[in-house]
């Protein structure tokens, strides 16, 4: 192993093309080598010198790859994921995991068996938003938490024809954004005592999952998670109500817009949020608002991280161990929307 990381990316849908490929090549340490795609131009047209090979295994197989980065549908990703451990490199998977409970574990018996990394790309442990929460809650300026409320709502109201979209294994909303959220939850608080969820599709001729509202209960506050096709208006990310003071923030992060719009990872203006949050607190009898400082989010942390992990011995941005306990939340939630009940995690 050199300094530097060959990286092989199958999948050049959304995700691989905006999300992994510039995070990728932004990361010092990693170099994006094969993409594995059956549309050849459309990643040459990005990425001219980069290989674009059609089967995955193909390179699974290459020497020259040290890193697989798995963004193809979300059925896939256990398949794929033990076929490349096996192969000898090591990999990064994209929320979510797995499908199961039951392939999440195969995974990384996968790993273990081969010696090697496996990790899922949690990237938004490095919004800006997220890392403003955390540093208000983890320096105590609001208080004990009673409150936490994470939105991610959208406003989507026509079915789009995709694999997202489909009533298929892995697909629905609360696969796509559940695992962000709830691992952002489980960052902050750890894993809650029991959860209760509501899953539904609400928009005409969905397919899948559209909705969902859960809580999450710990002993002394409630984690309220709410994600929607069909907000056009509301625009609320993170409420935080503590017993010194609430947070509020509206706005997702600018990441995924800036990508979208084609900015390089890293250069100026990269991950600033302009619409800072607002933390409300009583003063002298009455309620103050002031801006908060806000944090600067950088997705390429995740990437730095697995770099040092695999060159370095170091650990991995998001262990095993993390990624279980959040496809265990997945299918309980699934199971507690199914049987209208709160479930304990035992």
């Amino acid at each position: 192993m050199t300094t530097s990381l060959n990286v092989a990316l199958v999948g050049y849908g959304f995700v691989g093309k905006v999300f992994h490929a510039p995070l990728i090549l932004a990361t010092p340490g990693l170099r994006l080598h094969t993409v594995v795609s059956r549309d050849a131009a459309k990643v040459k047209a990005d990425w001219p010198e980069v290989q674009v090979v059609q089967d995955a295994h193909a390179a699974f197989a290459d020497p020259h790859v040290d890193l697989v980065v798995i963004a193809s549908p979300n059925d896939t990703h256990a398949p794929l994921a033990i076929a490349a451990l096996r192969q000898g490199k090591h990999v990064v998977v994209d929320k979510p995991f797995t499908v199961t409970l039951r392939e999440a574990h195969d995974v990384i018996a996968a790993a273990d068996a081969a010696d090697r990394l496996v990790s899922v790309f949690q990237n938004r442990r490095w919004d800006a938003d997220f890392l403003t929460v955390r540093r208000l809650i983890a320096d105590g300026e609001l208080g004990r938490v009673a409150e936490f409320h994470s939105h991610f709502d959208r406003f989507r109201p026509v079915v789009q024809d995709r694999w997202r979209e489909r009533d298929e294994p892995g697909g629905g909303l609360w696969y796509d954004l559940g695992p962000h959220l709830l691992d952002q939850v489980v960052q902050l608080f750890g894993l809650p005592e029991a959860i209760t969820a509501d899953i539904a599709r609400l928009r005409d001729g969905a397919q899948a999952a559209d909705y969902f509202d859960v809580t999450l209960r710990y002993p002394s506050h409630r984690a309220i998670l709410h994600a929607s096709t069909l907000v056009a208006g509301n625009g609320l990310r993170f409420a935080v109500h503590g017993t010194q003071g609430s947070y509020l923030k509206h706005g997702l992060d600018v990441q995924e817009d800036q990508l979208r719009a084609g900015m390089v990872p890293g250069t100026p203006g990269w991950g600033i949020d302009a619409r800072s949050g607002e933390v409300v607190q009583e003063r002298d009898g009455r309620l103050v608002t002031d801006i908060a400082r806000a944090e600067h989010g950088d997705y390429r942390a995740y990437y730095a991280g697995m770099r040092d992990a695999i060159l370095q011995g170091g650990p991995v941005p998001v262990t095993p161990q993390q990624a279980l306990e959040i496809m265990r939340l997945i299918e309980l939630g699934a199971r507690s929307s199914e049987e209208r009940r709160e479930i304990a995690l035992g």
